[in-house]
């Protein structure tokens, strides 16, 4: 079962354990079901790729791998802090997410 995720594709978050721990970059693709995301310029693997004709050398891409949701943090716009994420109603009905630490909406 997926569980909800607070943080969505275009979010500046901070990585808080691994090999890129400390930093920062924006969210490319979100994968709920793993409950996985794909961070920009972090978590670089690489793939060998054979060549495909004959006059042609094999390369080494390098690529964004997926990292698991917990291992990162949401960085707030206003504070620019790493924080944990809250919800807030509004009187219109709408469901926002807000910064636990400076009380604003992101």
């Amino acid at each position: 079962m997926a569980s909800k995720m607070k943080i969505k594709k275009g979010d500046l978050v901070q990585i808080i354990s691994g090999k890129d721990r400390g930093k920062k970059g924006k969210i490319l693709r979100v994968f709920p079901d793993d409950n996985k995301i794909v961070v920009e310029g972090l978590n670089l693997l690489y793939k060998n790729v054979r060549p495909k004709r004959e006059n042609e050398k094999g390369q080494r891409i390098q690529f964004p791998g997926k990292l698991n949701a917990a291992k990162i943090m949401l960085v707030c716009p206003k504070c620019s802090k790493a924080i944990k994420v809250g919800y807030k109603i509004l009187a219109d009905g709408k469901k926002n997410r807000f910064c636990r630490k400076c009380n604003e909406l992101i």
